[in-house]
């Protein structure tokens, strides 16, 4: 069972994401196992930046730099652990 609060995040993330990126036509394909950063071509250097401070906005949390890791943006729903991390 997930819990509720995880699914939200996830749910909350995916919106941040879709809406960041402009890929509003694949936002019914993407779930927790969709790979990010290598695997999204929206998704360079300059976007992680605003994807960032849109998760800020969106969780009222702050991502210090030493969060941005490549295992936090392997996957949506890495993403979303880590989010789900700060806002606990």
């Amino acid at each position: 069972m997930t819990d509720p609060d995880t699914g939200s995040t996830l749910d909350g993330v995916v919106e941040v994401i879709v809406s960041t990126l402009g890929i509003a036509d694949r936002a019914a394909s993407l779930d927790a196992e969709t790979e990010l950063f290598g695997a999204m071509p929206e998704l360079d250097s300059l976007a992680v930046l605003d994807l960032i401070a849109s998760l800020e906005d969106r969780f009222e949390i702050t991502i210090d730099d030493d969060f941005v890791t490549g295992d936090a943006f392997l996957t949506i729903g890495s993403l979303a652990r880590l989010v789900e991390s700060l806002t606990s």
